[in-house]
């Protein structure tokens, strides 16, 4: 089945051709950074706005590296939710008229089931069950992961999720948007202990997090230092690693915890957040402890991609799992109420 994927939930517009035989035939990707910087963050509007210029062109621009035509594509997943409600029309407002046009299955996808699965594209794969965290701008998730579409919400942050707390912190250090790369990059220069900052909801059971004390913490050390115009480079480097490393050492606390209380030997990262070097280091350090093995993505398939919401709806779309002539938006969606599907890859 050859499945063409359409992303759109946010400031990213993403394409690819899937096949259930030969894989990732072909992705293309369309960032709105440059849209957005100036404004420190995503304007719903201007978003919807570019993914409608950008979605068809880049559909043209795969299909032509893939050497195929539009009547070529068995079916056409698309992103559904969560996201922004503008930019998700878009998407499956094509997705949908495409579907009419060449008469084949389209189905709305769960983004977040797209990034938990991103790294079941590469090798080596996890085998089911293990524990999948899921760290973005918009979500921060423990869960247990016994089949595609089998999933056991572990722990949520409460407030803000981790890429959203890196992109506040940049705005008090006076990084520009995206703040998470920015954060990582001036962190290498931080100097180890000269800040310690608090592990949010660490000395508590249980598996959910918080990272808005942790912001509030960050942002009265900036004032105590006079404020951002003061600081000088040494010292926002040593506030973005003494950050850094209370966001990492917080979710490898609860990482270990949740393999802790399933028993699980494999440990799953996936999202924006996932690219993190530092993180991806102490999680190696944790599951070697543990004797888990740990997943992680391919680095361009962190960031929202067309890839992954091929790949997840080719598993849904090849055990008969389609959409009616309705176009399915959900802003918020429970990952829990999806259904479970037999996997493929």
């Amino acid at each position: 089945m050859l499945v063409l994927g359409i992303e759109s939930s946010c400031d990213e517009t993403g394409v690819a051709l899937y096949d259930s035989e030969k894989g990732l035939v072909a992705e293309a990707l369309h960032s709105q950074i440059d849209l957005h910087r100036i404004y420190g963050g995503v304007v719903p509007e201007l978003a919807s706005r570019d993914h409608i210029r950008k979605t068809l062109p880049l559909i043209d621009d795969v299909l032509q590296r893939a050497g195929l035509r539009g009547v070529d594509v068995d079916s056409i997943a698309y992103t559904a939710g969560p996201g922004l409600a503008g930019a998700l029309m878009v998407g499956g407002s094509i997705a949908r008229s495409l579907g009419l046009a060449w008469n084949i299955p389209v189905l709305g996808v769960h983004h977040m089931e797209g990034h938990l699965l991103a790294p079941l594209m590469s090798d080596p794969r996890p085998s089911f069950p293990f524990v999948a965290l899921l760290v973005s701008g918009g979500h921060t998730q423990l869960v247990a992961v016994e089949g595609i579409g089998a999933y056991r919400l572990l722990g949520e942050s409460v407030d803000d999720a981790a890429g959203e707390a890196f992109d506040k912190v940049a705005k008090m250090l006076g990084l520009p948007y995206p703040g998470g790369p920015e954060v990582a990059k001036i962190a290498e220069g931080g100097t180890p202990g000269r800040f310690e900052f608090p592990r949010p909801m660490t000395n508590r059971p249980g598996l959910d997090f918080s990272f808005s004390g942790l912001k509030t913490f960050v942002l009265n050390t900036v004032n105590q230092h006079g404020g951002q115009g003061a600081l000088d480079e040494q010292t926002r480097a040593d506030i973005a690693y003494a950050f850094q490393e209370a966001v990492v050492a917080t979710l490898v606390i609860k990482c270990r915890r949740a393999l802790e209380q399933t028993r699980y030997k494999g440990l799953l990262i996936a999202g924006g957040v996932s690219a993190n070097t530092r993180l991806r280091e102490a999680l190696e350090k944790l599951v070697r402890a543990e004797r888990a093995a740990l997943y992680c993505p391919e680095l361009r398939f962190c960031s929202d991609n067309g890839a992954m919401i091929a790949f997840a709806g080719c598993q849904r779309l090849m055990a008969g799992q389609h959409d009616d002539l309705g176009i399915v938006v959900r802003p918020r969606w429970n990952l829990e109420s999806l259904p479970a599907v037999a996997h493929v890859f």
